[in-house]
């Protein structure tokens, strides 16, 4: 038996995905909400600057992997337009059925699909631009995502991957306090459970620093990787250009 993290805990990798599920089907009803609450409104700041970076033009082909419930894909929907296509996809389904029933209300039909990011059932070199917001840090095999994400793209085409990093020093004390003593208490009284928003701080600490991600996105393939620390280095974003 090979052994993997969730959160701090030590779990069997073949059981890590069914973890992290049950982590999201708790969380799906709520999570817009939470969003807003435990980044007091800095995550639609964080995914603006995605989808500025990530430059879809009319046309495009977009591929939003761990899209939950919608955003991104929405916001990258109307850059694409009419001509683009913006596949929405999820390994979660009830995040997806929250992010589709969302997306519809607004007006936008997407092709949404249910899919694991280390098995993309997409083929070679058919994205222009590939993004994961707040997914890549519940992979078992971030190696194994990260190539898939790499063989489904075109030359030259880019991955963003906008996740929870390091912060800086003087930010630690005080956002490890909010983390561990604050976001838990808010889980529970907003969406009725601490224990998967104790996860998610969890998560971020074994999630690889920023310097870390470069390069095991360098050692993937992408040729060129650079990255951009937001609000103190709390989330970074990670671009890889596909050679």
């Amino acid at each position: 038996m090979t052994s993997t993290h969730f959160g701090y805990q030590s779990v069997d990798e073949a059981d890590k995905a069914r973890h992290v599920r049950g982590v999201f089907d708790s969380v799906a009803p709520k999570y817009d909400v939470m969003n807003d609450l435990m980044s007091a409104g800095l995550h639609r700041a964080w995914k603006a600057f995605t989808v500025l970076v990530a430059d879809v033009h009319e046309g495009d082909v977009v591929l939003d992997i761990a899209g939950g419930t919608g955003d991104l894909a929405m916001a990258f929907a109307k850059k694409a337009g009419r001509s683009g296509q913006v596949v929405h996809t999820d390994i979660n389904e009830a995040m997806l059925r929250t992010g589709r029933d969302r997306l519809l209300d607004a007006g936008v039909a997407l092709h949404t699909v249910v899919c694991d990011a280390e098995q993309l059932p997409f083929s070679d070199n058919h994205f222009g631009v590939v993004c994961v917001a707040f997914g890549l840090r519940n992979m078992t095999h971030k190696d194994a995502a990260l190539a898939e994400m790499r063989r489904v793209l075109r030359p030259g085409g880019k991955l963003m991957v906008l996740e929870f990093s390091k912060v800086a020093p003087p930010l630690q004390k005080v956002y490890d306090w909010y983390s561990f003593k604050v976001l838990p208490r808010l889980g529970q009284w907003v969406a009725g459970d601490d224990a998967s928003y104790r996860y998610l701080a969890e998560s971020i600490r074994m999630h690889p620093d920023q310097q870390t991600l470069k390069t095991m996105m360098h050692k993937g393939g992408f040729g060129h990787v650079d990255y951009h620390n937001l609000t103190g280095g709390l989330v970074a974003l990670h671009v890889g250009i596909k050679c």
